[in-house]
């Protein structure tokens, strides 16, 4: 259990709002809204803003507490004015539906935080999913076969291993997926590693290992290759922004090779840690133009690409990135581009 301090609203998420933005109530809005298990800050402040992912300009803070606020299920939010702009302030729903504002304090778990952006979609990127490069994988360790030299193993069975097993003793097992490449240079930006299992080093003798596998999604195949296990947090907390510079890329891969993207489906960017993109940043989504005719002239034009939806960066890597779709106006494709909102 980790203690937590709250005090009388929660802090604000981040400092400053991208320049330009403007804070828009949605018509229609609540005025107070009771926190339920399985929110997140998105889905709440869609209730109140037209530009959802501007929440942390919204949310109130107490100058006075230094550390980090979180709201949990049963709390109070309460919309109010503060020097001309909406915030929506945090108490404990009160039993008696008299609002107090005064400081308080609580000790929570702060597993039970309303995380930003639903965690159960982006879990599977952030603790296992990977993006490597073909050298990377190449020269990884590799399944050579079943410890009685059967072809496939899955879960509770031990299987061999040739390479370079020094320093780990947990490895993550992967298979080479799509190819991922920029669709205007042809720039190989990385190759999709797929988790399909972990194991645990029992042994090795010279460049041969002995593992126990103790997850498997599918079947373990020889020459799958094994890469040691990256220790991530899982983390409720993003902090949404317009990124720092101008963005200009594409989607270029949905999860499950899908044809049509909507809303929290978790896509691939070609833009990375090389382009300054950081998780928390948000992308406007934009549908490419249709082809008209001019009726004086007879020529055919492209009409300007349409805003169709938003994104999330939750994941970089150096030269692309993993993005949950927030909003979806139309359906999305790959190959629809990406830019700052």
């Amino acid at each position: 259990m980790r203690k937590t301090v709250l005090g009388l609203v929660m802090c604000l998420m981040m400092g400053l709002v991208h320049a330009g933005d403007v804070l828009s109530l949605k018509a229609g809005h609540p005025q107070t809204y009771v926190v339920k298990k399985g929110d997140t800050l998105w889905a709440i402040s869609a209730m109140f803003l037209d530009d959802p992912w501007l929440w942390p300009e919204l949310w109130h803070y107490n100058p006075q507490v230094a550390n980090p606020h979180l709201i949990y299920p049963g709390d109070l939010l309460k919309l109010m004015w503060v020097d001309g702009r909406p915030v929506l302030v945090r108490n404990p729903a009160p039993s008696d539906g008299i609002v107090k504002l005064t400081p308080q304090m609580r000790i929570s778990d702060i597993s039970d935080a309303i995380p930003a952006i639903p965690l159960d979609v982006i879990a599977p990127f952030l603790t296992r999913s990977r993006i490597v490069t073909d050298e990377e994988l190449e020269s990884a360790p590799y399944v050579l076969a079943g410890k009685r030299g059967n072809i496939v193993a899955g879960a509770g069975d031990e299987i061999l291993g040739r390479g370079d097993f020094s320093g780990d003793e947990n490895y993550g097992i992967y298979r080479r997926g799509k190819v991922y490449v920029d669709p205007d240079t042809r720039e190989k930006l990385g190759v999709e590693a797929i988790d399909i299992g972990t194991a645990h080093l029992l042994s090795k003798e010279g460049d041969v290992a002995t593992l126990a596998l103790n997850r498997s999604t599918q079947e373990i195949r020889r020459a799958d290759r094994f890469l040691p296990l990256e220790r991530r947090q899982l983390t409720a907390r993003f902090e949404p922004a317009a990124p720092a510079t101008d963005v200009d890329g594409h989607i270029i891969a949905v999860e499950g090779g899908l044809t049509q993207i909507g809303s929290m489906d978790v896509v691939t960017l070609d833009l990375g840690t090389r382009n300054e993109v950081m998780p928390g940043d948000v992308m406007a989504i934009y549908t490419r133009g249709v082809m008209v005719r001019d009726p004086v002239t007879g020529e055919r034009l492209r009409a300007p690409d349409v805003r169709a939806g938003i994104l999330m960066v939750f994941r970089t890597f150096e030269k692309v990135s993993y993005a949950l779709v927030l909003k979806a106006e139309e359906a999305l494709t790959v190959g629809d581009k990406v830019r700052n909102p």
